[in-house]
């Protein structure tokens, strides 16, 4: 097998990210002799995190530490992130970003990020997903969160409640269902894939009683979609969100596109939290990630469960062996 250069951003220096990130190496890097993981994120964090989970970093095969910051003790304090943290995670994700973007490493694997933080230190930041969007100067990218009992992608994501009926758009669904289909095909192998996607509202808007979108917005752009894909693709929508992630969960369906945010997260929490993995389809670059959040409640007390940030890790390393084109 050809050699791999994984790149790691590790996530809040005051949360779990780094705690994590040290745990999964150290099961994970004895396993691939072919991967290299180089591990982006604060010095002194990094350091408390190998010590709490009895990690030597220099000891761990292929494994080298590239740190993009000093903070100090009081600034990398686990709990609540202090502004000198919010700045510290958008510089380290950027250090790996551009390390992926150099060709200098393969794919991209980011640990957790207080969002709020980075926005207080000094930059606006909705994500991860629209921040790499940006950077990658991409139009359209979709999050998609693949597990063991259940992938699903969003159409929109980090966007308030109030604004989805605005927002939401036929050219929206419609790419977010090709590139979905494309990723499915691409990356987890499927010839023919069969994909369900939610309506908006309450049972799919129960033929424009309790709202059109689905007409005037959704079935237009399943449409489209069926007709770019062609044969070998089953598109089935709108349908009710209940509906179907229950039969995506019974293995009728391959994947679920939701309309927004919590109508997949919900869904994917209850049967694959710690076990998905959310990926970025549609960018220039393979960008996996851990499907939890900073653990700041839990941060500095070495209790973390690695098994998200292992998935995340595995799943690179399996798109990144294919060599194949982005979704």
């Amino acid at each position: 097998m050809s050699p791999i250069t994984l790149a790691i951003s590790a996530g809040c220096p005051c949360g779990i990210g780094p705690e994590v990130t040290a745990a999964a190496l150290a099961a994970l890097s004895p396993k691939h002799p072919d991967v290299t993981f180089v591990v982006h994120g604060d010095a002194g964090a990094l350091s408390d995190a190998g010590a709490l989970r009895g990690v030597r970093w220099d000891e761990l095969p292929r494994v080298r530490l590239a740190p993009a910051t000093t903070l100090s003790a009081d600034e990398r304090r686990p709990g609540p992130p202090s502004m000198a943290a919010g700045r510290a995670q958008l510089v380290a994700l950027d250090a790996a970003l551009d390390t992926v973007l150099s060709r200098s490493a393969d794919a991209l694997v980011t640990g957790p990020i207080d969002k709020a933080a980075v926005t207080r230190s000094g930059t606006p930041f909705l994500g991860h997903t629209e921040h790499l969007a940006e950077r990658c100067g991409v139009p359209r990218v979709v999050m998609m969160f693949a597990g063991p009992r259940l992938r699903t992608t969003l159409v929109t994501t980090h966007r308030p409640i109030a604004r989805l009926s605005v927002e939401l758009s036929r050219e929206a669904v419609r790419e977010s269902v090709l590139i979905t289909a494309r990723a499915l095909r691409t990356w987890f192998g499927m010839r023919s894939p069969r994909i369900v996607v939610c309506g908006l509202n309450p049972h799919a808007g129960e033929g424009g009683l309790i709202g059109r979108e689905e007409i005037e917005v959704i079935a237009p752009a399943l449409d489209e979609a069926r007709a770019a894909l062609g044969a070998g693709v089953e598109i089935v929508g709108p349908m009710g969100a209940e509906s179907a992630y229950r039969k995506a969960k019974d293995g009728r369906f391959d994947a679920v596109v939701a309309m927004f945010h919590d109508q997949a997260t919900i869904a994917s929490k209850l049967l694959d939290f710690g076990e998905a993995v959310n990926v970025t389809l549609g960018l220039p670059i393979i960008r996996t990630s851990v499907d939890h959040g900073t653990g700041a409640d839990i941060a500095g007390q070495g209790i973390a469960d690695p098994s998200g940030m292992v998935s995340a890790l595995e799943l690179a390393i399996s798109f990144a062996r294919q060599g194949r084109p982005r979704p």
